[in-house]
């Protein structure tokens, strides 16, 4: 079997909370709370969840954006977070992110062509080479050349993230974490997004690991699907299986959400109760035990393994444990 381009290893992050005169840490956020996973070249991950449930973290941490608490991330066989800075800087031409607001993320004082240039700056490119990569790049991503010279609040939502997009795909990388790319955009251009961003995949062989809240984007674009809540992976499997039969009930309550574009299914919706733990002060046993409505009693005290209940198709659920 092909060896994993990405292999993330019982990864954690974990914020520390100070407070007190003296700034004393009083406890900490487990964002990331013991995450593993893998990622085939050419394939595209989903991982979907709440707000807060710790995604963009774990993607982040991936890059070393962040530096992880704990855990290990592998690109290429290779453990980046034992690399040195001036390791990890050459390693960042491989790996790449395409942010969530396309606007916040450019600087508006610099021309397109300046952004987009910028890595290929950093990585020793020369003046002419440069110029001439940022109009093939702009081509690539549906824009001119003209547009070189304007500036991000010149453009729209949408053209602002294919500009995004365009700098991420600048020094031809191997991976790119999509941390929610199209959540800002409106319904008409995110399918444009889309569409441009699984061409990029055909076109240079790319791997996506795509971070999402909308599991209509996610079952769209992606190949396997994981679940999060409150910093913790729960289901990870096919897109078809998740979206067919899903497993932890988690899952079930998130899909009983998405509408069904079609006034004559009856869909039965699944209300949890109570609102999302804190992940400064999550529950004993399995995080979802206090909302779950099929919770037994080791659920309140043994935390469930995340574990392979069908072929393909693993769950961190004491049904299947």
């Amino acid at each position: 079997m092909q060896k994993p381009i990405l292999e993330v290893n019982h990864l954690k992050k974990y914020f520390d909370v100070r407070g007190g005169v003296f700034g004393k840490k009083v406890g900490e956020v487990k964002a990331v709370d013991d995450v593993s996973f893998t990622v085939h070249e050419g394939e595209i991950l989903g991982i979907v969840g709440e707000s807060g449930c710790g995604k963009s973290t774990t993607g982040k941490t991936i890059l070393r954006l962040i530096e992880p608490t704990e855990g290990e991330v592998k690109f290429e066989g290779e453990n980046i977070a034992a690399l040195s800075a001036e390791a990890m800087r050459k390693l960042r031409r491989d790996m790449q992110i395409i942010f969530q607001d396309p606007y916040a993320s450019l600087n508006p004082r610099h021309t397109v062509e300046k952004i987009i240039s910028e890595p290929l700056l950093i990585h020793g490119m020369g003046k002419k080479e440069r110029k001439s990569r940022v109009k093939e790049l702009l081509e690539v991503v549906g824009l001119s050349d003209y547009h070189a010279s304007r500036y991000p609040h010149q453009f729209s939502g949408g053209q602002r993230q294919r500009i995004g997009i365009a700098r991420a795909l600048a020094n031809n990388p191997k991976l790119i974490i999509c941390d929610e790319p199209v959540s800002a955009l409106d319904v008409s251009v995110q399918s444009q997004i889309l569409n441009l961003m699984e061409g990029l995949r055909d076109q240079f062989n790319l791997t996506y690991v795509f971070i999402a809240h909308d599991l209509s984007v996610v079952k769209h674009i992606s190949d396997r699907v994981g679940v999060m809540y409150l910093g913790r992976l729960v289901e990870l499997t096919d897109k078809e299986k998740l979206y067919d039969d899903p497993k932890h009930p988690y899952t079930k309550a998130l899909l009983s959400a998405v509408p069904v574009p079609d006034p004559d299914v009856e869909k039965e919706r699944i209300l949890l109760e109570g609102d999302v733990p804190s992940p400064s002060n999550p529950p004993t046993g399995c995080a979802f035990h206090t909302r779950c409505p099929v919770a037994m009693d080791i659920c309140k005290t043994v935390r469930p393994t995340f574990e392979q209940a069908e072929v393909n198709h693993f769950v961190a659920c004491h049904l299947y444990n």
